[in-house]
């Protein structure tokens, strides 16, 4: 019977989004992962970056190269980087620009710039992007949810801020707005966004309270960018707020696009919102779907209807009005 020291390591990489299963000696290192992947997906260590959750990028010469695998093993990671046959079309297209380039031409041709390809910008929009993008499933409608989300990725202001910022994220999804919600006699507040672990997972409140509609897509896209400046900065301080309002104004000077327009059938929620959240989350695991440790709604809504989502909403809303109509109470009697 072998002990589990002995046991061999499976670890499971995403690669452009389809996962690849590895096999190795209970010994192995991250230098031996490397030359694995090098020889199974045809991937040079030089073009090697792996995102692991919690330690973050690494790649080759790794700074800790004897790293054992034992120690990593069961956490997610994902793999960038060209193939030796990507590598190579790159630099024979880059040879034959320059060959284009450097060719006599016509005076007519030597005035028109034009340009086919922006390969540096083509593989640093491949490296500084959103890794894995996700809606909630069991909530309507997943598919609009999802459409939503792949066009903020796909933004081309946020991701000309991302590569301006060398921001990789793990995780773009968006937030139960149950989950988020609290109800007192001042009002109504909704958090619109949450950042944990400087990108290791970005909520957005895409949809409406009621789930039958998705809200101003400038007021998410804000928000997006609020989420952004927390990869660098936790606190709201003034070093946060300058970097907010800078990206802010990289995405907004990048937008061609004027106004907003509808998803599907369904209408934007109109009106903006100043974007509301609790700095950068650091900390804890997370669980696509599941609100934060502690939380009494940090339970999954999985398999609920949507009448149930909305019986749930309404129940919790109760709750914290009753919980706050006694601590009033309580606080009443106590000052007499």
């Amino acid at each position: 019977m072998s002990t589990d020291t002995q046991d061999p390591i499976i670890l499971t990489i995403t690669y452009h989004g389809t996962p690849h299963t590895f096999t190795l000696p209970p010994t192995a290192t991250i230098s031996d992962l490397s030359d694995e992947v090098a020889d199974s997906l045809s991937i040079p260590a030089s073009n090697q970056k792996f995102m692991i959750s919690k330690l973050g990028l690494l790649k080759p010469p790794f700074k800790n190269p004897q790293l054992p695998l034992s120690s990593i093993a069961d956490k997610k990671m994902s793999l960038m980087g060209s193939t030796v046959a990507e590598a190579s079309s790159i630099e024979q297209a880059a040879f034959e620009a320059s060959r284009r380039a450097n060719r006599a031409a016509r005076p007519v041709q030597k005035v028109k710039a034009y340009k086919s390809h922006d390969w540096k910008k083509q593989q640093e929009e491949a490296q500084y992007t959103f890794l894995d993008i996700r809606p909630l499933s069991y909530l309507p409608n997943p598919s609009r949810s999802l459409e939503y989300l792949k066009r903020l990725a796909d933004d081309a202001g946020i991701k000309a801020a991302m590569r301006k910022h060398k921001f990789t994220v793990g995780l773009l999804t968006e937030m139960n707005p149950v989950e988020h919600t609290t109800s007192n006699h001042e009002g109504t507040s909704r958090t619109l966004g949450l950042n944990r672990n400087q990108g290791e997972v970005i909520e957005l409140r895409l949809r409406t309270d009621a789930y039958d509609g998705y809200r101003d897509y400038k007021t998410i896209r804000k928000t997006l960018c609020h989420e952004l400046a927390h990869n660098v900065f936790g606190p709201h301080d003034r070093n946060f707020w300058d970097l907010c309002k800078q990206i802010e104004k990289e995405v907004e000077g990048s937008d061609w696009r004027s106004g907003g327009r509808s998803l599907g059938d369904e209408e934007y929620y109109e009106g903006g919102e100043e974007v509301d959240d609790h700095g950068g989350w650091t900390g804890g695991e997370f669980v696509l779907g599941v609100g934060q440790p502690g939380s009494s709604t940090s339970q999954s809504s999985a398999g609920l209807s949507r009448r149930e989502i909305l019986a749930r909403a309404a129940e919790e809303r109760i709750k914290r009005l009753r919980e706050q109509s006694r601590q009033g109470e309580n606080a009443g009697n106590g000052s007499g």
